[in-house]
This record gives structure tokens, C-alpha cells and sequence, in this order.
């Protein structure tokens, strides 16, 4: 269920109100977490954080005219959805991650790779998912990117 939305601000306004609330709520924290560096813009048919090309000129390997994508959030038919690459390419993030979100909710976490579904807005941990937006500058990620994607690496 992609959106056409061009602006973050058309792709929250197209959601029911309390998806709304929810989104607003995640790109609070967010935003508020997120090393410097990092943008947030539309990618994928989702709300995405990625590292500009004014920072990574070579953009994603996918295709160089996108930006490199680190974080994004999705409005799906029955979850809200958080993707974060750093969890699927650092083991010691997803392995800190998952031992977390055992302690922040009561929920058993619904997870792929990179991405973190919640079928309820009250089980998303804001306050974990704005240390995990945290724990990793653009920097580092780009490293990390290089090292494990762009070279061919094991991920």
C-alpha cells in the first residue's frame, strides 16, 4: 500500500486520524533522536530519513538518483510500520534492539529484516524507538552501507 504523496505533509494529511496521531507521535521522536545529518523526505511510498547527497553524493546503489536510505515509516492496511536499515546490517543493533523491545513493551515483536511492525499505535515503545533512532550518525551508517551492501558484502 504505497502512497503517491510527494511531501511528508500530503502523506500524513492522506491518513485516518488516528494514523495521524501515531505518525506524528514516531516523527517526533524521531526527529528529535536522529543525528544530525540525516533528512527526512518521501522515498518508496513512505516517509523516509535518509543521508543526503549533499553528504553521500553517490546516493543508493539501486539507483544513484535516490538518496541513501537508513529509516523509514509506513502507514500499511493493518500496521504501522518502521523499517531501519542499521538493525538489519549491524548484528550488536539488532541483538540491542530486540533485548530492548522485550523490556519497553509487553508485546512479542513483529519483525522482518528491517522492518518492525505494530498493529497497535499503544504497543509502538516511542521512547525505545527514539534511542534506537539514536544509535547511528550518518557517518557511520554510510560505513556501514559501504562495508555491507555496496561492496557485495554478506547482507
Amino acid at each position: 500500500m504505497q502512497s503517491k504523496a510527494t511531501t511528508v505533509e500530503q502523506y500524513v494529511s492522506e491518513l485516518p486520524a488516528d494514523r495521524q496521531a501515531t505518525i506524528n507521535a514516531l516523527r517526533k521522536v524521531i526527529k528529535k533522536n536522529l543525528p544530525k545529518g540525516f533528512q527526512e523526505c518521501m522515498g518508496y511510498g513512505m516517509l523516509g530519513y535518509v543521508v543526503p547527497h549533499s553528504i553521500y553524493p553517490a546516493g543508493y546503489h539501486c539507483n544513484p538518483k535516490d538518496p541513501l536510505p537508513f529509516m523509514g515509516l509506513a502507514s500499511q492496511k493493518n500496521s504501522i510500520n518502521l523499517y531501519h536499515m542499521g538493525i538489519y546490517a549491524e548484528p550488536k543493533l539488532y541483538k540491542w534492539f530486540t533485548e530492548a523491545h522485550a523490556k519497553a513493551s509487553p508485546k512479542k515483536l513483529d519483525m522482518g529484516k528491517s522492518c518492525v511492525r505494530y498493529k497497535k499505535a499503544e504497543d509502538i515503545p516511542l521512547k525505545l524507538i527514539g534511542e534506537l533512532a539514536s544509535k547511528m550518525t550518518p557517518k557511520e551508517w554510510i560505513s556501514l552501507y559501504e562495508s555491507a551492501f555496496k561492496k557485495g558484502g554478506t547482507k
